[in-house]
């Protein structure tokens, strides 16, 4: 059986609540009974699909950081392939957040995905794509440039997509019985499904930055 416990939800409301290493060392049994091994158990279970996912240390790293505080309040993984879109999964305490796509592209990058977007063909590709996942429930997002690029002009039939500087797509679920249970699966494997043409028309169009080709 697959799924979490209210208990994963109530760990998470009081790590919000008291982010300390006394309450992290207090709670840890929980942390690793409710949110770590059922993640584990969830990720085995879309491997065979989807491959293998890398569940992110539950740590924050402070060293850059204002915010001093030690341990992430959510916990995350993700499949992530170089040459194309990633696939995300976050439990916290506001229950369970799905996402796919290309979080953080390097300028080479970005620039591929808007030449992409003006280009007949592609950019009519991409906006059925986004079409399709808004019908699915899922909302389609990035960074965005404050303007369109002189390059493509503001009157381009793709314009509010031409400012992007990366594109995702995703979608929150609110806590609720369906989390504890085989449910859970099926909503992630549903979600990443939907994500897979995003993810295939970013591995055709954009593809890794290129520094990571030439090494």
């Amino acid at each position: 059986m697959i799924g979490f416990p209210e208990q994963a939800l109530i760990f998470y409301e009081g790590l919000e609540a008291d982010n300390s290493k006394t309450y992290w060392n207090d709670h840890r049994p929980a942390y690793e009974e409710c949110v770590k091994t059922p993640m584990q158990a969830l990720l085995a279970a879309l491997e065979p699909e989807f491959g293998a996912a890398k569940f992110f240390r539950p740590y924050r790293d402070v060293r850059f950081s204002k915010d001093k505080t030690p341990y992430k309040t959510a916990a995350a993984a993700a499949v992530e392939d170089r040459d194309s879109g990633a696939l995300y999964v976050q439990l916290s305490a506001d229950g369970l957040f799905l996402a796919g796509g290309a979080w953080q592209l390097a300028t080479d990058q970005a620039r591929r995905l808007r030449a992409a977007i003006a280009e007949d063909r592609s950019g009519t590709g991409l906006a059925k794509i986004l079409s399709k996942l808004v019908k699915d429930g899922l909302e389609p997002g990035g960074e965005r440039l404050k303007r369109v690029p002189k390059e493509f002009g503001g009157d381009h039939a793709r314009a509010d997509l031409l400012t992007l500087k990366s594109l995702t797509a995703s979608v929150r679920h609110e806590p609720g019985d369906w989390l504890h249970g085989d449910e859970v699966l099926d909503r992630v494997r549903s979600a990443w499904r939907a994500l897979g043409p995003l993810n295939t028309w970013l591995g055709q169009h954009v593809g890794p930055h290129q520094d990571l080709v030439q090494h």
